[in-house]
């Protein structure tokens, strides 16, 4: 049927020209050339399948191949009417953002960096919290502060993503103290800086997993009834790494493609019962951009000088512009988020021209003799330093170690 669809515009654009130009015979002949060549193609296809004695589902591919390839014609026909489209719904969104005033957000991981400026970001718009982490301590620190914004009502759940029960407990909790769930903004998580073939027991690595994956899964699968019921909106925070692919971070790599694709696929099961939002931000100012990590051994360690080394000369985002620009997007019920936009340019050249992004990163994380990487570390350091450019790339916020280890 594709073959059909690209052929028919063909013999029609010739009948065309035809009727308004008969006498430009060479025109007519060279458009009746094209569309019968383009019929005996589909023809031999037709006829190969007929004859062959392949296997009726090796053939179908290969017929669906060279469908697909004359199918990219039809991009030409559909891009300008969707991307009307896309900027119709775009601009409406832009005139009419859902008001949360009042409304439940349930934040996980708001007790550090980009949770906790989201928890501000809601509060200002007057939203009531239920704010989750492990450090309850933290939590009650950001509850003041929140309802210091204009949050009318915060509750505090200590709490593991990684467990289950936990999720369990404090999806209920949310729901039981304000009767409701509006909004849920999946943002714990946990970052791995360590070269694979160093790693001694991969086992020790399946923490990242369980938090930055199944720490996302269990509250979305335990908050759904809630947020179907209330039309509500999942927000669920994956990063660039998920689609560049960054050296010394394998574990992280691949736990944030999941929770991406997860997420995509979430989407499309629910169609518009709850609206999903997914952001790919690249360095945000956090614990991670502060040096907090598990190493090779799986243990959590503040490495500031490998932490030079894995950001290098990129510029690292403050977490309140990020938090800003992860609520407007919810808010406005977008599909997806970068943070900052220009990691889009990346994506493309990595989809386009894979070796080239392969090269780059290789350059960027080049190893050096023996596999240590001191050298390289106090390098990254000692040029960011003189030249003064950590000053310029990273906030103030970053230069200091005292962060919580656990």
């Amino acid at each position: 049927m594709l073959a059909y669809a690209v052929s028919l515009p063909s013999l029609l654009a010739c009948s065309a020209r035809q009727n308004r130009a008969e006498a430009i015979s060479g025109g007519v002949s060279s458009c009746r050339r094209s569309a019968a060549m383009e019929m005996l193609s589909m023809l031999k296809v037709g006829y190969t399948i007929l004859r062959s004695e392949t296997p009726a589902t090796d053939l179908i591919n290969s017929f669906m191949d060279w469908a697909a390839r004359r199918s990219l014609l039809l991009l030409a026909v559909f891009l300008p009417p969707y991307y009307i489209y896309k900027l119709t719904t775009a601009a409406f969104a832009v005139v009419a953002p859902e008001d949360v005033a009042g409304k439940v957000v349930l934040i996980t991981g708001a007790s550090s960096g980009i949770g906790e400026q989201i928890a501000y970001q809601y509060a200002k718009k007057r939203s009531r919290l239920a704010l989750v982490a492990r450090r309850e301590a933290n939590l009650h620190d950001v509850a003041a502060k929140a309802k210091d914004a204009g949050s009318p009502d915060v509750l505090v759940v200590a709490g593991d993503v990684a467990n289950p029960e936990d999720c369990k407990r404090f999806v209920q909790a949310t729901v039981e103290h304000f009767g409701q769930l509006d909004h849920l903004v999946n943002n714990a998580g946990v970052a791995s800086v360590c070269w694979f073939e160093e790693v001694p027991n991969v086992a020790d690595f399946k923490q990242v997993l369980a938090i930055n994956f199944w720490g996302t899964v269990h509250p979305t699968q335990c908050a759904l009834p809630h947020l179907k019921k209330s039309g509500g909106k999942i927000f669920a925070n994956s990063s660039a790494a998920a689609v560049l692919g960054m050296p010394r971070m394998s574990f992280y790599n691949a736990s944030k493609a999941a929770v991406l694709n997860f997420f995509e696929t979430l989407r499309m099961e629910l169609h518009d019962e709850v609206g999903v939002t997914i952001a790919t931000p690249g360095w945000i100012e956090s614990e991670m951009t502060k040096g907090k990590h598990l190493s090779k051994d799986g243990t959590m360690k503040v490495d500031q000088d490998l932490r030079d080394a894995q950001v290098g000369l990129l510029p690292v985002v403050r977490a309140e512009r990020c938090a800003e620009a992860i609520v407007d997007a919810v808010c406005r019920g977008r599909r997806h988020l970068t943070v900052p936009l220009w990691y889009r340019a990346l994506f493309l050249w990595r989809m386009l021209a894979p070796e080239v992004g392969d090269f780059t990163q290789r350059v960027f994380y080049r190893r050096t003799a023996g596999g240590s990487h001191g050298d390289q570390q106090a390098k990254a350091r000692r040029f960011l330093e003189a030249t003064g450019a950590k000053g310029v790339l990273q906030p103030a916020s970053l230069q200091s170690s005292d962060i919580k280890r656990d």
